[in-house]
């Protein structure tokens, strides 16, 4: 019995385990990371220093104004979510 309890235990970690380590990873129907980039610099950033997906979004440091920013992007539409400044 004890190993069955173990079993499906381990078995329910999987399933909430998964989904999470997959949000940092690009979804099928998001914006690429190129095109995201070059709508960042149509905003203002002057260089981008970082950049990934990070749970659900596109997540990054930047220069902008003069100050280094970290910003928050919409996958799909790569629109600001939102940016505050990286100290």
């Amino acid at each position: 019995m004890n190993r069955i309890a173990a079993a499906m235990a381990f078995a329910g970690l999987l399933t909430v385990a998964a989904p999470a380590a997959w949000a940092d990873q690009p979804g099928a129907d998001w914006m690429p990371a190129a095109q995201v980039k070059e709508k960042l610099m149509g905003l203002g950033y002057t260089s981008i220093t970082a950049f990934e997906a990070d749970d659900g979004h596109w997540e990054g440091e930047g220069m902008k104004n003069g100050k280094k920013m970290q910003f928050h992007a919409d996958p799909k539409t790569g629109a600001i979510m939102s940016e505050k400044p990286d100290h």
